[in-house]
């Protein structure tokens, strides 16, 4: 591929796609906003509404009208991560012509972990009476723990009709497996790609080896930070800003680089629960 033929507009869209199929924590999150994101520090509006009252009904006499307010949580845009690779002309000549597509893919793969691995990361802020422990988990209590963690949701008025989704590390899920649950299939075989194991009490669990994992240096037990949330508790906006091929001045080279620029915030802390499973 000659660099004279890079089309950013076209490449952007593809890596776009690329990356969405790559992503488990954040196709997970709500990504609907206000706002356009063009440097580091914008912020966008999380717009929603707030409580309706319900109140007794009297034949023959004038109802109250209620004047509905609206809710709006600003995101800010803090993360700036940027990719930066070249492709040697001898290179190029001597290996098949898709080997600069090949090369976005992967980089739309390192893009959607680092993403992942932000959101995940957030288990920081989630607080302790949205938290589920136990510092020794096993294949004959994990269920245990996940129906603990879906009566916490329950608390907060997440019904059975919202989705949710349990996110969870390769170790926690070889703890499900081995409990020999009958997982559900009832997913399809494209979501199945997508990293989802199966469905317990309707919820379906994502594998991602983006789950935190943090060593108690003490009992030397590592507890995995895995979620179980609907997908509107957490908030996800992000932009490809910057998608530009160019000819580096001192190489024989094609190079392209890229800028993503992302955030995400807890937005209904109600409907996320941390299950903070130790392993030994």
């Amino acid at each position: 591929m000659a660099i004279s033929n890079f089309l950013p507009t076209v490449w952007s869209e593809t890596l776009y796609e690329a990356l969405d199929k790559k992503y488990v924590a954040v196709n997970n999150c709500n990504r609907d906003f206000d706002g356009e994101i063009k440097e580091m520090g914008n912020k966008v509006k999380i717009c929603g509404v707030g409580d309706i009252n319900i109140f007794d009904y009297t034949k023959n006499t004038d109802m109250s009208t209620q004047t509905l307010s609206d809710t709006a949580v600003e995101l800010t845009i803090d993360r700036a991560r940027a990719f930066n690779f070249q492709i040697d002309d001898i290179d190029r000549a001597q290996c098949t012509p898709k080997l600069m597509q090949a090369a976005m893919r992967v980089a739309a793969a390192a893009l959607a972990n680092d993403a992942d691995s932000y959101v995940f990361d957030m288990y920081k802020n989630v607080s302790a009476e949205k938290t589920i422990t136990n510092a020794a988990t096993t294949a004959a209590n994990v269920i245990d723990e996940i129906i603990k963690g879906r009566e916490k949701l329950y608390d907060g008025n997440v019904g059975d009709n919202e989705e949710i989704v349990i996110e969870i590390s390769p170790q926690i899920a070889s703890l499900i497996l081995k409990a020999k649950v009958n997982l559900s299939n009832d997913v399809k075989d494209s979501a199945l790609s997508g990293g989802v194991l199966g469905t317990i009490a309707g919820c379906k669990i994502y594998v991602s080896g983006n789950v935190k994992s943090v060593r108690d240096s003490s009992t030397n037990v590592v507890y995995h930070k895995c979620f179980m949330r609907t997908k509107r508790a957490i908030a996800f906006a992000d932009q490809l800003s910057e998608i530009n091929a160019y000819r580096p001045e001192a190489r024989f080279a094609d190079a392209v680089k890229g800028l993503h620029l992302y955030g995400a915030k807890i937005v209904y802390a109600d409907e996320l629960v941390l299950l903070n499973l130790g392993v030994a």
